[in-house]
């Protein structure tokens, strides 16, 4: 790390990010394709990712993810069940 440099600004390549994540490198390039992932930046023809953004990233994704758990959970049993493209329940359709 550069003198004076705090570890929250140090930039990590998309191997390390990708060995932290335990995600494949195939990953983070789909994500980044998709704008899924952490922010990263091209650095010449190298993508970084700064240590903070990651950090942001993490912390967003706990907050949306607990959510998850439980609404889509409870107005799925609330409205009687998931629907299929079709307009019927996927139980009818298994009949």
């Amino acid at each position: 790390m550069i003198e004076g440099m705090e570890h929250r600004d140090q930039l990590v390549t998309v191997q390390e990010l990708a060995e932290y994540l335990g995600v494949p490198v195939a990953t983070l390039y789909q994500w980044r394709h998709r704008q899924e992932g952490p922010p990263g930046f091209r650095v010449g023809r190298h993508v970084r990712y700064r240590w903070s953004d990651v950090q942001k990233w993490i912390e967003h994704q706990l907050e949306t993810s607990s959510s998850h758990f439980t609404s889509p959970v409870i107005s799925t049993v609330a409205s009687g069940g998931i629907r299929g493209s079709s307009g019927t329940r996927r139980s009818e359709r298994s009949r």
